[in-house]
C-alpha cells in the first residue's frame, strides 16, 4: 500500500512537471511568434510576407498578452503599424496590464500611429488600468500635438472621469508643473468644450487647484471659461 501511494505521487509529480513544461512551451512559441518577432523588431519585409501569405491571427498574443500591433506601438513603429492596421488588427486589443495600441498611442504621445488608429475606429470605452482614456496620459505628460489630434474627433469623451477621479483636465493641472506646454492643453480643453467645474472625489475643482499651485496663466483660463 505505501508503494502504491510512493507510485501514485512520482505520477502526480511527473505530470504536473509535465504540464508546466508543456505550458513553458507554449510561452516560448508564443513570443517566438514570426509575426510578433517581426514587428517588435520593425521589420517591414518579413510582416508583408507573413500576411501575404493570409490565414494569419493578426490576435496572437505574447506572454505578456501584447499583439504584433502593440508590440510595434510600444516601439514606436509606424510602418509596421500602419501594415497591422490596415491588414484589420485590432487596435482596442489590451495586454496584461490594459494597454491597448490606442491607449498606449495616447499615452505615449505617437501621434502618427495614433491617427492610423483613430481611422479604424476605435472603441472609447476600452480604458487603462486606472480607467482612463487615450486623452488623459496625454493632457498629463504634455503630448500637445497628441491632444489635438484627439480633440479634433468631437465624439470623443473629452469628460470621462477616470478611477482616481480625475479628468484630462484635472490631470493637466494636478500632474504637471504649470508650464507652457499644460497651459497650451488646459487652453485646447476649454476651447473644445470642456467642462470646467468637473471635481475630484475630495470635491476640489480644477481652479481651485490650479490657484493653490500659483498657475497663474491656468487660473487666468479656468475664469474666462466660468469656472469656479
Amino acid at each position: 500500500m505505501k508503494l502504491f501511494k510512493v507510485y501514485l505521487g512520482v505520477l502526480m509529480l511527473l505530470n504536473v512537471a509535465c504540464t508546466g513544461n508543456t505550458q513553458q512551451l507554449t510561452f516560448m512559441k508564443s513570443d517566438q511568434h514570426p509575426l510578433l518577432r517581426a514587428a517588435r523588431n520593425n521589420d517591414i519585409e518579413k510582416i508583408n510576407v507573413l500576411l501575404a501569405q493570409g490565414n494569419l491571427d493578426l490576435e496572437t498574443k505574447n506572454t505578456g498578452g501584447k499583439t504584433a500591433l502593440l508590440l510595434a506601438t510600444e516601439q514606436n513603429h509606424l510602418q509596421a503599424a500602419k501594415l497591422l492596421i490596415e491588414a484589420g488588427a485590432n487596435v482596442n486589443t489590451q495586454d496584461q496590464i490594459q494597454d491597448s495600441p490606442f491607449l498606449l498611442a495616447g499615452a505615449r504621445g505617437y501621434t502618427e500611429i495614433l491617427r492610423l488608429c483613430f481611422e479604424a475606429n476605435p472603441d472609447y470605452t476600452v480604458f487603462n488600468r486606472y480607467g482612463g482614456t487615450a486623452l488623459i496620459p496625454a493632457c498629463e505628460r504634455g503630448h500637445v500635438e497628441t491632444v489635438k489630434e484627439i480633440l479634433l474627433h468631437k465624439d470623443f469623451p473629452i469628460d470621462h472621469v477616470n478611477k482616481l477621479g480625475w479628468t484630462a483636465l484635472m490631470e493637466a493641472i494636478l500632474l504637471s508643473d504649470g508650464g507652457p506646454k499644460h497651459v497650451q492643453i488646459v487652453q485646447m480643453l476649454v476651447d473644445a468644450g470642456c467642462d470646467v467645474n468637473i471635481p475630484d472625489h475630495d470635491g476640489i475643482t480644477p481652479l481651485t487647484l490650479a490657484k493653490s499651485r500659483g498657475y497663474d496663466k491656468i487660473t487666468e483660463i479656468l475664469q474666462k471659461a466660468g469656472a469656479k
